[in-house]
């Protein structure tokens, strides 16, 4: 039973982490000629760090068509797009926020091949105000309704860009990040301007909306085409980047590199995605856990091989030969094995259930049938019996029949020192993973409480859709908002201090000789957005009003530009693009993201823009804290003025205290990972010690009742039986600490704030170990010393 259970436990966490890496390694591999279709993307080079984009600048589908390069057989641009609403024009049925929309022209369905239910290819695109839908969204626009009857009808975007329907492909059945729904021909772009990316021709205006595919024709190496759009970036970059060290590149990325990529996008923001290394830790962590279940086994079997020793010695002397015994071991771990694999499969679908916030949304239960992921269990469980079952068997078969029948096997033969280093290996993981839990939760409780530089406290706010470009209804907004009893502040600005969105401009500080190029990330609001958020000036003043472009710097910057006192630099100017930017006033740092990162130079400034691109669309809003009870209700008033001025959209608000903690979403997958794989070695590790001492205590039956009756009491039996365990467990921690400290040390340099790695946390996986050991030492050897003393004595 011990060795089933330890065997199970690790093959059930190596069964759904290997189902997790089949399944992330297996995205978009059903495309013909896969291998030749690639992303291209956008890498930036600058003092201040590397910087990537999926997308690119817009002229580039064209310069790379009128090349017409003979190593690329298409070149499909797209560009993704956000409607508001899609109706129906006939049933006059609205559908609000549909997703994966994009632009594009014929040449996207020469990278991508679909299987097309009606119309084709070769024209669908190719008119004004056409669109091509997959079949998921065919069947929703026009419920049941046959394929081809849906051509010539037509839909309507935003109320105001009219399509028709002229192909309807099928979806993609297996894994992929190609998850576009609806194909609006790229000419209908020239007459609206639902994505904004569509007509910029600026070669340095980088956006990820702005997407390009490109196909290569056989036998084309990528390098030659790479060669190409290096010479394209450097004959377009700036000269005054390139000058203070920023530059750009554009890079294939293969279609198979798309999904584990962590420096670019995918395209569905909603499906959160794992990156390689991510898979390499799990791949290492599923290894381990199998290790420990193997170690048990080969610790119990070759404890326990005494018992067999009559057996094999009659079995030679019968004629059975080494190699038999050997595969007759093997079978028997085997079956043994089988029997675990039985367990973990039922133990798998629970920790599928159990551990849903880490997997994929589209893993389930079902890819077990899978033929691949079949014979890699079954691979599994052959090397598991190989691993397991060859060493006790190799140390079985070898037992000489005369020394066996005469009972001398046990002097030379049983010293342990195999079980000894393997207990040890068993607890090094343990007390490592014991460690690094205790130290992770410290961080993330240090991180998650630590002051962030503003007030986050029952503050909460939400975006005005961003397609309505009303300022009244905004301003009107406020004003109502301002009404409701239970909401204390309310102001009009652009994002909150801290989120996941950032604007950044390069910049130029001049003061004499003295020239400073550097990265600056903007900020904008008003005086008010300022004390809503306890935000704290240290010099200087605030910009006279929303729309003039005046700067209060934070002290990052200050930093930047070499200089100490904030007064210093009040008066001064920066220089963006051709523009001088006066500074007004200098803040206080606080953190614009995680506090893994440190603080960016940042600038705050008032509106850069009215009216269509205002930044100003974010309504911050700040609730009683003494009336939280009511909160409900105030929501609810809130969402009515919502209705009624944008009654096409939907209502979402986010309290600042939840953004924060998204930032610290990894980390806390992280911590609870680390808590289960703890739970796991410890578990695994104490089964093992369990089934040591119960061989231990059963071959010292004798030895324990001499001892009671010369005197020793349960204590003096319990320490005896017990002292050479605990030994291995304090061996165990000598060997882990300066391990996890190494480990532990190398992970907190990552964070720009980080707590200190206590001494205390080492004394308490110590500590906790040895008394777990004791624990379950005792329940065994309390047992038998408890056993009366003439029946040990009997004991053969």
């Amino acid at each position: 039973m011990i060795n089933i259970l330890g065997l199970s436990i690790g093959l059930s966490a190596a069964f759904v982490i290997g189902t997790m890496v089949f399944y992330d390694l297996t995205f978009d591999k059903f495309h013909p000629d896969g291998d030749r279709i690639y992303r291209v993307a956008t890498a930036f080079k600058s003092p201040d760090g590397d910087f990537y984009n999926a997308g690119v600048t817009v002229p580039l589908a064209q310069a790379l068509v009128d090349l017409e390069m003979k190593e690329l057989s298409a070149v499909a641009p797209l560009f993704t797009a956000f409607p508001l609403h899609v109706q129906n024009k006939n049933t006059e049925h609205l559908f609000k926020n549909p997703e994966f929309v994009i632009y594009t022209d014929p040449s996207y369905f020469k990278v991508f091949e679909y299987h097309w239910l009606a119309g084709n290819n070769e024209n669908a695109l190719e008119e004004p105000n056409t669109v091509v839908l997959s079949q998921k969204r065919a069947k929703k626009y026009f419920p049941n309704q046959e394929m081809e009857t849906i051509i010539g009808k037509s839909v309507i975007y935003n109320d105001t860009i009219s399509a028709t329907v002229t192909g309807i492909v099928e979806n993609f059945k297996q894994r992929t990040d190609i998850v576009f729904e609806e194909f609006i021909s790229l000419k209908t772009a020239a007459t609206q301007d639902m994505t904004n990316a569509v007509n910029e021709a600026n070669w340095n205006n980088t956006n990820s909306a702005s997407q390009l595919f490109i196909k290569l024709s056989e036998n084309t190496n990528p390098l030659e085409v790479q060669k190409t759009l290096d010479q394209i970036a450097k004959d377009h970059d700036d000269p005054e980047m390139v000058a203070i060290g920023r530059t750009s590149a554009y890079h294939l990325q293969p279609l198979d590199d798309i999904h584990l990529n962590p420096n670019y996008n995918t395209f569905d923001f909603a499906d959160s995605r794992t990156s390689f290394s991510a898979l390499k830790s799990l791949m290492i962590l599923a290894l381990i856990l199998v290790l420990l279940g193997c170690i048990n086994f080969i610790n119990l079997n070759t404890a326990q091989a005494i018992k067999r020793a009559k057996e094999i010695g009659i079995r030679k002397t019968l004629g059975s030969s080494r190699k038999q015994l050997v595969i007759q071991f093997l079978g028997e771990t085997f079956i043994l094995t089988l029997a675990a694999a039985s367990l973990s499969f039922f133990l798998s679908k629970w920790l599928l259930i159990l551990f849903s916030d880490f997997i994929p949304s589209g893993l389930t239960f079902d890819v077990f049938w899978n033929p691949w992921v079949i014979m890699g269990i079954m691979l599994l469980l052959l090397l598991v019996s190989l691993l397991s079952g060859f060493y006790p068997a190799v140390v079985m078969s070898k037992y000489k029949p005369v020394s066996v029948l005469k009972q001398q096997v046990l002097t030379n033969s049983d010293k342990g020192s195999l079980r000894k280093y393997l207990t040890v290996f068993q607890f090094v993981i343990a007390q490592v993973f014991i460690i690094a839990t205790l130290m992770v939760g410290k961080q993330l409780n240090y991180i998650m409480k630590k002051d962030m530089g503003f007030k986050t406290e029952a503050i909460a706010y939400f975006r005005t859709p961003w397609r309505d470009t009303s300022a009244v209804k905004r301003a009107r907004f406020v004003r109502q908002m301002e009404e409701i009893p239970g909401v204390d502040q309310v102001v009009l600005s652009g994002n909150p201090p801290a989120s996941f969105s950032t604007m950044s401009m390069g910049v130029k500080y001049i003061d004499g000789d003295k020239e400073v190029n550097s990265n600056l990330q903007l900020m904008y609001g008003n005086a008010r957005y300022f004390n809503l958020y306890d935000l704290k000036l240290i010099a200087g003043r605030m910009p006279l009003n929303d729309s003039i472009r005046e700067f209060v710097i934070n002290r990052s910057y200050l930093k930047v530009l070499g200089l100490e006192n904030p007064e210093d630099v009040l008066g001064k100017s920066i220089k963006a693009d051709t523009e001088n930017l006066p500074i007004v006033g200098v803040m206080e740092d606080f953190n614009q993201h995680s506090l893994k990162y440190g603080v960016a130079p940042m600038a705050f400034t008032g509106g850069t823009y009215n009216g269509k691109w205002t930044q100003f669309k974010t309504i911050h809003f700040k609730m009683n804290s003494k009336d939280s009870g009511n909160w409900p209700i105030t929501f609810s008033k809130i969402e009515s003025i919502w209705k009624e001025l944008y009654p096409s959209s939907d209502f979402e608000y986010r309290f600042m205290d939840d953004t924060v903690k998204r930032f610290y979403e990894s980390e806390q997958k992280t911590a609870t990972l680390l808590k289960w794989a703890t739970g796991l070695a410890i578990l695994i590790s104490c089964l093992g010690l369990f089934g040591l001492v119960i061989h231990t205590t059963e071959r010292r039956t004798k030895e324990i009742g001499i001892r009671k009756i010369l005197g020793a009491n349960i204590f003096q039996l319990n320490f005896l039986l017990s002292k050479d365990f605990l030994k291995l467990v304090l061996i165990a921690f000598v060997i882990a600490a300066p391990i996890a400290w190494y480990g532990l040390h190398n992970w907190l340099e990552e964070f720009a704030n980080k707590t200190e790695l206590s001494w205390w946390i080492f004394a308490i996986s110590g500590i906790s170990m040895v008394v777990i050991s004791l624990l379950i030492m005792t329940i065994k050897t309390l047992n038998s010393a408890n056993t009366n003393p003439v029946k040990s004595l009997r004991t053969e």
